[in-house]
C-alpha cells in the first residue's frame, strides 16, 4: 500500500529535510501535501524548485497547499480539506514557533491552538495510520534529575514561553492517544548535520561560537558559571533518520521518544572543546551566570555577541533524558546517536563558512 503524507511546518528546515529523508528511505509514496502559510509562499516555491531540479526526487508527488493551522480546516478550502481527510495515511505536525524569546500570545496561538485545530481535523481522517507530533525534550521545563520518556505532567515551571506552550500542546497530543495513532518525537537541541555541518540557523550551542567569534581579540577567554549542567545536543541527521523510521514502525504507535544523546557532555566540557577547536585557547577565569544574564539585558551587547539571554538557561540547567525506549526500538534499524565531539569539526567548518550570512542568525531582541 502506498502512503499519502501531509506536513505542517513547511518550508521549515526540518520539514524540508524530512521530506527528502522519506524519499531516500524508499517508502511507497503516493503524494506529499505541504501546508504552508500564504506569507511564506515564495520560500515554499523556492524549495519546490530545488526539488524539481533534483533527479532523485519525484517532485510531481509534492504539492503545496496554502493554509493556516490555527484556523478551521487548517485554513484550507473545505473541499480540498475533505479530499485530504480521505487520503492521508501519515500526518507530520511540525508547525510551531521555536524562538526562545517568543512572547506568550503568538506562541500559544500557533503551538497550542494550532495543535488543537490539527486534532479536530485528524479526527475526520478515515485512512490515518500515523500522527507524528514533533515536541521537544524540554517540555520537562525546570525539572531536575532523570526524565523518562513516558513522563510529561509536572509543576516545576518553565524557562520560557516556548517550553510552556510546547508542554501544553503535548498534553493535548497525549490526550489523543486513545483516538489517534500517535507517535511523539522529543528531540534534544538539534545542531547541524554530523557529516556536512549544515544547519538552518546558528542558535542553541552556536551562541557559544558566536561568543568566541565576538571575543576573538581578547587575550583570555572567560568561563560562564560552573558549567556542570548537561547539554543535550543531537545532529539533525540522527533526528531525521530516527523520526522517519519510527513514523513507519508499528511498535511506535502510542509511544514517546527522546531523540537525545544518551551520553551528553556538560556545558563546561562543550565550551572548553569549542574554545580549543575554534580559538585554540582555553578559558582562564569565571564570570558568574547571574552577571552574564544581567549584562545580556543590554540589547546592544546581545546584538554584538549574537546571544539570546534565554539561551543561558540551557547551559546552567540540564536534567538527564532517559532514552531507553528510543534505543530499544531503533535497534533493528542500526540508527544511533553519534558522540557530539566526533562531529564538531564539521559543525565548526560550516560555521566558519557561513558565520557572516545574516540569514543564518536568529533575531536578537
Amino acid at each position: 500500500m502506498t502512503n499519502t503524507y501531509v506536513f505542517t511546518g513547511f518550508p521549515g528546515y526540518l520539514a524540508s529535510e524530512l521530506i527528502q529523508s522519506l524519499f531516500k528511505a524508499s517508502y511507497e509514496i503516493e503524494n506529499i501535501y505541504l501546508i504552508h502559510l500564504p506569507s511564506v509562499e515564495e520560500s515554499a516555491r523556492r524549495q519546490q524548485a530545488v526539488w524539481e531540479s533534483d533527479p532523485q526526487i519525484p517532485s510531481e508527488k509534492i504539492h503545496l497547499i496554502k493554509g493556516d493551522i490555527t484556523q478551521d480546516c487548517l485554513g484550507m478550502p473545505p473541499r480540498l480539506s475533505e479530499e485530504l481527510q480521505g487520503k492521508v495515511t501519515h500526518f507530520f505536525h511540525l508547525a510551531a514557533l521555536y524562538d526562545l524569546a517568543i512572547p506568550l500570545t503568538p506562541a500559544w496561538k500557533v503551538n497550542v491552538q494550532g495543535t488543537r485545530e490539527v486534532h479536530q481535523w485528524l479526527k475526520e481522517c478515515s485512512c490515518l495510520e500515523r500522527y507524528i507530533y514533533f515536541s521537544t525534550a524540554y517540555v520537562s521545563g525546570r525539572r531536575r534529575g532523570i526524565i523518562l520518556e513516558e513522563e510529561l505532567t509536572h509543576d516545576e515551571g518553565f524557562n520560557n514561553h516556548y517550553e510552556y506552550t510546547k508542554y501544553e500542546a503535548e498534553r493535548l497530543v497525549d490526550g489523543m492517544r486513545s483516538t489517534l495513532p500517535v507517535t511523539i518525537i522529543r528531540p534534544g537541541i538539534v545542531v547541524g548535520h554530523s557529516k556536512t555541518g549544515e544547519t538552518a540557523k546558528f542558535d542553541g550551542p552556536y551562541f557559544v561560537l558566536n561568543l568566541l567569534d565576538s571575543l576573538k581579540h581578547l587575550p583570555f577567554l572567560p568561563y560562564f558559571g560552573e558549567g556542570q549542567a548537561l547539554v543535550n545536543l543531537v545532529p539533525q541527521d540522527y533526528v531525521l533518520s530516527a523520526a522517519t523510521y519510527l513514523a513507519h514502525a508499528e511498535k511506535a504507535v502510542g509511544r514517546t521518544y527522546h531523540l537525545t544523546d544518551p551520553n551528553p557532555y556538560t556545558a563546561k566540557e562543550i565550551y572548553e572543546h569549542f574554545s580549543d577547536q575554534y580559538r585554540k585557547k582555553q578559558p582562564r577565569f569565571t564570570v558568574p551566570v547571574s552577571f552574564a544574564r544581567e549584562a545580556l539585558r543590554i540589547k546592544p551587547l546581545r546584538q554584538h555577541l549574537r546571544i539570546q539571554k534565554e539561551a543561558l538557561d540551557y547551559f546552567s540547567w540540564g536534567p538527564v533524558y532517559d532514552s531507553t525506549h528510543t534505543q530499544t526500538d531503533l535497534q533493528e534499524s542500526s540508527i544511533t546517536c553519534p558522540d557530539f565531539f566526533s562531529y564538531t569539526d564539521a559543525l565548526i567548518h560550516y560555521y566558519k563558512r557561513e558565520k557572516d550570512n545574516p540569514l543564518k542568525h536568529v533575531s536578537i531582541f
